[in-house]
């Protein structure tokens, strides 16, 4: 695979990591029409994750260190900070919620890796979930913010990443449609979608990274092509968070749902007719 398809795949993944029309689907997809027809594999997928989580760390900076800040803080009794400030639990529900997709990410990795990488499963995941997405987006009341999550609903949205692990479902899409669900603004919902997904993106993306070095063969392409690409991702990734958390607040989630359901259907179309082969 050639230097160029790595840096095409890169920018894929930056356009595509945090819009909810899953990443991973788009770079399985991409990766079979470019001319050398290969899914790219889950290791490359979760290395060049770690150039997109890096542009949501520099993105929400200034909430990453506060939480951080005052959930160590409210430990000592001198602090003044409250078990209930919002962002001590902001803080506990990330880590809360982070446990679900850790668990079945590590128990269901031969699954990951093969099966739920199936091209029919992709097809039919982007548009079952493009009807929740909408759902959710349609009848969710939207009139509560971040500073009001409770753990029950951080528990929720953490249970609703997990199935970001299946190809086509989208990590900000399960998450902030699980958030809209409860009740939650757009921007309120997609904020604690970058957030929950920080600590889960970098432990799956250094665990690749750490695998690819033992065992070279692991990742469709080499060290440089797989760098280049993460550094792509980062670049194209920072610029899509700032539109995006723009187009929330007056935008819908209806274009995407709509796209999600065209890029399924003409999946299935081209799977049916073996232009494109499932595995």
């Amino acid at each position: 695979m050639s230097f160029i398809e790595a840096l095409i795949l890169g920018l894929v993944q930056g356009l595509t990591e945090f819009l909810p029309v899953s990443s991973s689907a788009h770079l399985r997809i991409v990766g079979e029409i470019l001319p050398s027809a290969q899914d790219p594999g889950a290791t490359f997928t979760a290395i060049t994750q770690l150039g997109t989580e890096l542009a949501v760390v520099i993105y929400f900076w200034g909430d990453i260190t506060r939480i951080i800040g005052r959930w160590f803080r409210h430990f000592a009794a001198s602090s003044g900070i409250a078990k209930n400030d919002p962002d001590v639990r902001l803080g506990w529900l990330i880590i809360i919620g982070t446990i679900p997709i850790v668990l079945v990410g590590y128990f269901a990795q031969e699954y990951i890796r093969t099966a739920f990488r199936s091209l029919w499963i992709v097809a039919i995941v982007l548009i079952a979930f493009s009807i929740v997405l909408w759902a959710a987006d349609r009848w969710g009341r939207r009139v509560r913010e971040i500073d009001q999550m409770t753990y029950r609903s951080g528990i929720t949205i953490g249970v609703a990443q997990m199935l970001a692990l299946v190809p086509g479902v989208s990590r900000s899409g399960a998450t902030v449609s699980a958030g809209l669900a409860l009740g939650y603004t757009r921007t309120a919902a997609a904020r604690f979608a970058f957030l929950l997904a920080v600590p889960a993106v970098f432990g799956s993306g250094l665990y690749e990274l750490a695998t690819s070095i033992r065992e070279p063969s692991s990742n469709a392409f080499g060290a440089l092509e797989t760098a280049a690409a993460t550094v792509v991702a980062f670049g194209v990734g920072l610029a899509v968070i700032a539109y995006l958390m723009r187009y929330l607040r007056k935008g819908s989630f209806l274009p995407f749902v709509i796209y999600r359901i065209v890029l399924g259907v003409a999946l299935l179309i081209l799977l049916a007719t073996g232009v494109l082969a499932p595995l």
